[in-house]
């Protein structure tokens, strides 16, 4: 018989509390009036409500459905999920990692990064939340009840540290988690989303399903963003035939085979001289696998929008 207190946080004050990775389970769970307190769940949950809460520091690991913060103010957090959305909120920072739109609403001064964190658990956390770690968009805010001459959002700085939002547990019991807030350490790889580009020159890069999809993306990530190029956003599809010959064209019929194993993975690169970097260090280090990779800087960004353009419509965005 499940318990609710077991998975509630309600009243506390000046407080370290948490759930360590396996004692959520896919349940769901409810913050309520807390005040100054640090709250982390280090495990993957169906669905969580934040409700009057002020000054706290929280994280939350994979959120199957929707993360709801209501009448919080004054709050930092890193949060995961499928669906993000915040009501009548003042001030929260929030490192995010989400499938699907963030939506606020009659909410200000909302400040938003990329999810970046890392422990042994949260690969298999986000696998179990059915959370794809290439599917955030996190900088893709719609505002619900935007105020004309105001901005009720706003993108947190670039050199933002999550620790400094956030900090690692104090608690005994919580620190048996063994975290890394290292951006390159991050589950979830750290995109630029909507920020300023910093070259017109984008590559499309495609990774198709198999064994090594994942491993193999994230390596071109450390290749290319090693080399100084930029990844702006990632996406993790399902494509059929039509979709190929949408995004890929003349040379659709090359990959049309290798749809039928799986989703897709594909990666966005930013940065002057992006295609030639790409395509050397697909030559060079995955020699034995197909990757499609934008042809040249004239047709990569028409990549780009061919491919976001088909996914977003996939995902309803």
């Amino acid at each position: 018989q499940i318990d609710p207190k077991d998975y509630t946080f309600s009243g506390l004050k000046d407080e370290t509390v948490g759930r360590l990775p396996g004692k959520v389970a896919g349940q769901q769970f409810v913050i309520q009036d807390c005040e100054n307190c640090s709250i982390y769940i280090f495990d993957h949950s169906a669905t969580i409500t934040i409700d009057d809460c002020v000054n706290c520091q929280i994280f939350l690991g994979p959120v199957k459905g929707s993360v709801f913060f209501r009448d919080c103010k004054d709050c930092k957090c890193i949060v995961a999920c499928q669906q993000f959305r915040t009501r009548d909120c003042r001030k929260l920072e929030v490192f995010l990692c989400c499938a699907t739109q963030p939506i606020i609403e009659s909410s200000t001064g909302m400040k938003f990064g990329c999810f970046q964190y890392y422990y042994p658990e949260l690969a298999l956390q986000f696998k179990d939340a059915g959370l794809s770690i290439f599917n955030n968009t996190w900088s893709n805010i719609h505002d619900f009840t935007p105020v004309s001459g105001n901005n009720n959002w706003d993108l947190l700085p670039e050199n933002a540290v999550v620790q400094d939002y956030v900090p690692l547990p104090s608690s005994e019991e919580l620190k048996a988690v063994r975290i890394s807030t290292d951006a390159a350490k991050s589950i979830i790889p750290v995109t630029r989303g909507r920020r300023e580009k910093s070259s017109d020159e984008l590559c499309l890069a495609v990774f198709f399903a198999g064994d090594y999809t994942i491993a193999n993306a994230r390596k071109l990530i450390d290749e290319m963003t090693g080399k100084g190029f930029q990844l702006v956003q990632t996406k993790e599809v399902l494509m059929k035939a039509e979709d190929a010959h949408r995004v890929f064209k003349q040379c659709a019929l090359e990959w049309i085979p290798l749809l039928e194993k799986g989703p897709v993975v594909a990666l966005e690169f930013n940065g002057d001289g992006a295609v030639e970097g790409c395509r050397s260090t697909v030559n060079d280090v995955f020699s034995g696998t197909k990757v499609f990779v934008s042809e040249s800087k004239a047709t990569a960004s028409q990549d780009v929008d061919n491919f976001y353009n088909f996914a977003d419509m996939q995902m309803g965005m």
